[in-house]
């Protein structure tokens, strides 16, 4: 079977891990990559030899001998980037998230249909094996009917300028929520400071509501000591947590929960009863998300496919992030 042909435009921060992927695997050959920066350019062609280099993006969006584009540029840039390679016939991979304005991503999903091409969304926490464990087990009840949600994703860098810490880092954790609940939310409160640059926020705290009484939290941060990627998940019968940083193992499921006292008769009586029980970590297969995302991306690109993270997931990820970035807005008054 003749490898499909890809080609990647960023080669910044993420870019050269979405080379690497693409560049070693089986049914891919990366034919050409595109940068504004000649250097990168450069040091990346030393590390991946026989790769083509350019600083025109439409070199790749408009070549007849790219099967598929890869999108690992400033946010601001993703849609036009990702409308010209539509439009020119080619599938298309882009990071997260799609656009700026969810009316972009749904432009973007209708090229796409109307073109009859492949668009991925990079949402790769969707492709951790620990959040593929938490989803089978909320899908198989294990731990009754959720309460709620809590995500904390901090770090002290880095610090981006195209976009705020919230499309940067709570972007994740959004598509995550959506991914485990299956359902979109809706905005209660967001807050954030713009401590390090004008207008753009390094710091947030925001509460979602989901269908079912479900409530979530989110604090993203590029301004804090500890490196955390942890969330939290509480229900009825047991409460889960999952650590990308876990030595142990990156989920860890709690046997406590909160009851009524069956023979409670009188406000007299304490009525609530706290269960304790054992905490389970499950084996979990240590497999590289992002190697697991190209191999879906591959895997729709040959078997015309709709991807997990598809432009309409994509979209509704991003009217989320709308709605705060406006609460954020009006507080910058």
């Amino acid at each position: 079977m003749e490898k499909k042909r890809i080609g990647v435009i960023g080669c910044g921060q993420w870019g050269p891990n979405q080379i690497r992927s693409f560049f070693f695997h089986a049914k891919t050959r990366v034919v050409r990559i595109c940068d504004t920066d000649a250097g990168r350019l450069a040091a990346n062609q030393a590390l991946f030899p026989g790769i083509q280099v350019t600083q025109n993006y439409k070199e790749i969006t408009q070549s007849p001998d790219i099967d598929a584009v890869v999108i690992t540029t400033p946010v601001s840039t993703h849609y036009q980037i990702a409308e010209d390679a539509l439009s020119h016939g080619k599938d298309v991979l882009c990071e997260k998230p799609l656009a700026i304005r969810a009316e972009e991503c749904d432009q973007l999903a209708r090229l796409a249909e109307k073109n009859k091409r492949i668009l991925m969304v990079g949402h790769v926490f969707l492709f951790n094996p620990g959040i593929l464990e938490l989803k089978k087990l909320v899908r198989a009840g294990e731990i009754g009917e959720l309460h709620y949600l809590h995500a904390q994703r901090t770090n002290l860098g880095p610090v981006r300028q195209d976009v705020n810490a919230v499309y940067d880092l709570a972007s994740h954790d959004l598509s995550i929520f959506n991914f485990l609940l299956g359902a979109q939310p809706k905005v209660l409160s967001a807050t954030g400071k713009c401590y390090l640059q004008k207008d753009v926020e390094d710091v947030a705290f925001i509460s979602l509501e989901y269908p079912g009484n479900v409530l979530a939290h989110i604090h993203v941060s590029w301004l804090d000591p500890k490196k955390i990627r942890q969330i939290t998940v509480v229900g009825t019968q047991k409460m889960m947590t999952w650590n990308d940083l876990s030595p142990s193992g990156p989920v860890e499921i709690y046997s406590k929960h909160v009851e009524k006292d069956p023979y409670y008769h009188d406000f007299g009586q304490f009525h609530l009863l706290v269960k304790e029980g054992e905490v389970r970590i499950p084996f979990i297969k240590n497999t590289e998300p992002l190697k697991q995302q190209a191999d879906h991306f591959i895997e729709c690109l040959l078997e015309r496919k709709k991807p997990v993270t598809d432009g309409e997931f994509a979209a509704q990820v991003v009217r989320t992030l709308e709605e705060i970035e406006k609460i954020l807005k009006a507080s910058r008054a």
